[in-house]
């Protein structure tokens, strides 16, 4: 099983969504993810990276809004 993450970034304006997207994209590239599939919004990760990945979530909770999918199986089209 996998979890989805499909996330997306909210701001008031041009300015604070390009902070926002500077601190997000800084401390997500600092976790250690070796099996990731990542697209544009969208986060395919194991199962054992869930507490973590909700953790990083967390911090965002604010400015980032956040839908978690527990997948059985993914097939690329």
């Amino acid at each position: 099983m996998q979890l989805v993450y499909v996330y997306d970034i909210k701001a008031k304006d041009k300015k604070d969504f390009n902070r926002v997207k500077r601190r997000f994209y800084y401390h997500f590239n600092k976790l250690d993810l070796r099996d990731v599939l990542r697209t544009k919004s969208v986060l395919i990760v194991p199962l054992i990276a869930e507490k973590m990945m909700d953790a990083f979530f967390k911090q965002f909770s604010k400015k980032v809004e956040v839908y978690k999918i527990l997948a059985e199986s993914i097939e690329q089209v």
